[in-house]
């Protein structure tokens, strides 16, 4: 049996969509495949893979890509955009997508503040992103 894929979309591909890939590998490996981009893709923000290791979750082989590089390739059954932005930018050229879900993260390489304040709003969005890829895979086994 084929694993499900799942396309994270954010608009950098640099925090958020990076985290809930690594997160979906972690929980969902046996049943789903993880995949992100962005609209606007940059770098894989330090912060992320900073605080992806605390927890024990590498981001080995993941880096920052654009969206077109899926569009019209590869059949997502699942995209989850996780920020308003992109949102309003999502193609819909994807094919056999089933489900376009909403899940809005604060983005945390937004913070104007630096250090020790912005590595603290680095973590609370990785914990509300694992907590949602770990309530969205309990659903979908109880489908």
């Amino acid at each position: 049996m084929s694993k499900a894929k799942v396309l994270f979309l954010c608009t950098g591909n640099s925090a958020r969509s990076q985290m809930a890939e690594a997160f979906l590998r972690k929980y969902g490996g046996a049943d789903f495949e993880a995949y992100s981009a962005g609209i606007e893709p940059s770098h894989i923000h330090p912060y992320t893979e900073r605080v992806m290791e605390e927890v024990g979750v590498s981001l080995g082989g993941q880096y920052s890509k654009h969206v077109k590089e899926y569009m019209g390739k590869i059949h997502f059954p699942y995209v989850i955009i996780l920020c308003e932005e992109a949102e309003k930018q999502c193609p819909t050229t994807f094919p056999g997508i089933t489900q376009i879900l909403k899940w809005s993260f604060e983005d945390p390489a937004a913070i104007v503040e630096s250090g020790d304040k912005k590595l603290t709003k680095f973590r609370e969005v990785r914990d509300k992103i694992e907590e949602r890829v770990k309530f969205w895979l309990s659903e979908e086994q109880d489908k």
